[in-house]
């Protein structure tokens, strides 16, 4: 029963459920600080599970893709696509960089969602919402606010829930299922 499939799709349902109700509770709260360019995501601290099971990684990817279908009311389907894609290769790096620590702490891989969104929302952003042709600098900029939003959330919030949940044991009760 350690791996019984039953276990594993509900953890990745209740994840996913999470992100999305996060979402669009900011979205609530405080409209457009989760979907802007610059954007303050608070569902986002919630890769860090992807430390602590590879069970998270289906659950906030398809988190991602329930939160951007409000995107395609405001008519950006490709943030469903691009953003879920980011979040897809941001927790895998960060499961796989789970033991890479610093005095402790898993910095590479609190970094790993600013440095995909940063990228893939920053050339989405370039390609698909600016006129013109590619330009590198424009790609940068965009690409760093997405990426500083990302930053603040996870050395913030996520920060803050890694320390929660280490406290809480809570590696030790996921691995006990």
């Amino acid at each position: 029963m350690k791996n019984s499939k039953t276990i594993i799709i509900t953890m990745s349902a209740v994840i996913a459920a999470m992100y999305a109700a996060l979402f669009y509770a900011q979205n609530f709260i405080a409209p457009g600080t989760a979907s802007q360019a610059v954007q303050f995501r608070v569902c986002e601290m919630l890769n860090v599970l992807a430390l602590f099971t590879p069970y998270a990684i289906p659950g906030l990817t398809i988190g991602c893709v329930v939160s951007n279908l409000s995107g395609i009311a405001m008519g950006l389907p490709l943030d469903m696509i691009f953003g879920s894609l980011a979040t897809l290769g941001a927790t895998c790096c960060i499961y796989l960089l789970r033991n890479v620590k610093i005095k402790g702490y898993p910095l590479f891989a609190m970094l790993m969602p600013a440095i995909w969104n940063g990228i893939i929302i920053g050339w989405e952003i370039e390609v698909f919402f600016n006129e013109g042709p590619f330009i590198f600098s424009r790609f940068l900029i965009g690409g760093g606010y997405v990426a500083l939003g990302e930053l603040g959330v996870m050395l913030v919030l996520g920060t803050i829930l890694y320390y929660a949940l280490k406290k809480a044991k809570i590696e030790k009760q996921i691995n006990r299922q």
